[in-house]
């Protein structure tokens, strides 16, 4: 047995209490951090609004799958906005092109 299967079968009760605890309170959950994005939104000024409601969308995902683990349904992660797990292009990127369009060549150097 593997270091990591022995870690997995420890871990394994803890998961299930951590799981009954999340599906008890996953509305006060929610509700915290959903305060705890506003706080950190309104400390930074809107300046990383996109950033915290992704990770906010991706927290709540992750709480939906915890809470949801053992029903057999699975979880499509409808609390996610479309799009939130999406990183915005390198600032210096070249804009998308049409598929199959090369895109146009570039300049050369200027000779000084």
């Amino acid at each position: 047995m593997g270091l990591m299967d022995n870690v997995k079968a420890k871990l394994g009760p803890a998961k299930g209490k951590v799981s009954d605890l999340a599906q008890r309170h996953e509305g006060k959950i929610h509700q915290g951090l959903e305060k705890a994005a506003q706080a950190v939104d309104k400390t930074t000024k809107g300046k990383y609004s996109d950033r915290i409601q992704s990770g906010t969308g991706r927290a709540k995902g992750a709480m939906g799958r915890l809470t949801h683990h053992g029903d057999g349904a699975p979880e499509t992660g409808g609390t996610t906005p479309p799009g939130a797990g999406r990183t915005a292009p390198p600032r210096d990127a070249a804009p998308p092109t049409d598929a199959g369009v090369p895109p146009p060549p570039e300049a050369p150097p200027p000779t000084s």
